[in-house]
């Protein structure tokens, strides 16, 4: 069973535009729907992973936000991190997803159970990934992918009775 699941940041939960602005600050468009299916996951179980290859301080804003178990920044080599975060935890591969959409996610998607991107991924990624969302990254694409990931593993149910919704499946 899937219990852990990864997460990158550009071009995944959001749209992957950089909006750099005159002072250097930096700027991102997270989607509120993505953020709270990501935080209601430790509910219901799952260790949340940020990994991205940015440093970004919207980025670690938005992880606190949503209150993501790990969070790697900077990461250069994805796969050796993952690789890393296993072995240190004593971890096998078979309990990870990852949701991933560009060339650097390559590898270390490779390394989890069940694969994910959003529409809009490169078409390398696509291929690689076991559910292609029909959203693009930012517009939605990290919902609908993790409702997929719950209904396959009989989660959804636990998902909606954190809102009060159990009866809607009735």
């Amino acid at each position: 069973m899937i219990d852990h699941i990864v997460f990158d940041i550009d071009g995944t939960l959001t749209d992957g535009s950089i909006i750099i602005s005159d002072n250097g600050g930096e700027s991102k468009r997270f989607q509120a729907k993505d953020g709270l299916i990501v935080r209601a996951l430790p509910q219901l179980g799952f260790t949340t992973i940020i990994m991205t290859g940015r440093n970004s301080e919207a980025a670690q804003i938005r992880s606190e936000d949503l209150h993501i178990s790990v969070f790697f920044h900077g990461v250069v080599d994805k796969a050796m991190v993952l690789q890393t975060y296993l072995k240190e935890h004593k971890l096998q591969h078979k309990r990870f997803a990852y949701i991933g959409d560009d060339l650097n996610d390559y590898e270390a998607m490779k390394q989890c159970a069940f694969k994910a991107c959003p529409a809009d991924a490169t078409k390398e990624i696509r291929m690689l990934c076991d559910y292609v969302s029909p959203l693009p990254a930012g517009y939605g694409a990290v919902r609908d992918i993790c409702e997929y990931l719950l209904r396959r593993q009989d989660q959804y149910a636990a998902f909606l009775k954190l809102f009060g919704l159990e009866s809607v499946l009735r």
